[in-house]
């Protein structure tokens, strides 16, 4: 039960989220919209309509969400898989990234080899 509210919470929470998403994306574009079309400036000049609409595109998603049954069984179905993931451990994860930065130094000498020598070989036929 308490592993029911916890997911419950953390759907909740990442609803909250895509709700504050969206109300910035709409202020944005928005205002890109505005910068564009001067009808869509002088509409936005409108105080309830610059700062209203991206709020009520926020509450309305946020609302959508939590209302929907089938969102809310998926969100619940993705919060219990990642439940399941083992994460790798801090020792673990500093040697993967070491080996991995190392490859791309040794990636970029051996490109950067390829690309002197290979520039150095046009030279001598173009000349």
């Amino acid at each position: 039960m308490d592993n029911e509210k916890n997911n419950e919470s953390i759907i909740t929470f990442m609803f909250v989220l895509g709700g504050a998403l969206a109300y910035l994306l709409t202020g944005v574009l928005l205002e890109i919209a505005a910068g564009t079309f001067g009808a869509v400036a002088r509409i936005r000049n409108i105080p309830a309509v610059q700062h209203g609409l991206p709020v009520a595109v926020g509450i309305a998603l946020f609302t959508y969400l939590f209302m929907s049954k089938r969102i809310h069984a998926w969100a619940d179905e993705c919060v219990v898989e990642v439940r399941k993931v083992v994460w790798p451990s801090r020792k673990d994860t500093v040697a993967m990234t070491t080996v991995c930065c190392v490859m791309v130094v040794i990636a970029g000498i051996g490109f950067g080899l390829f690309d002197f020598f290979s520039s150095q070989l046009i030279k001598i036929f173009v000349n």
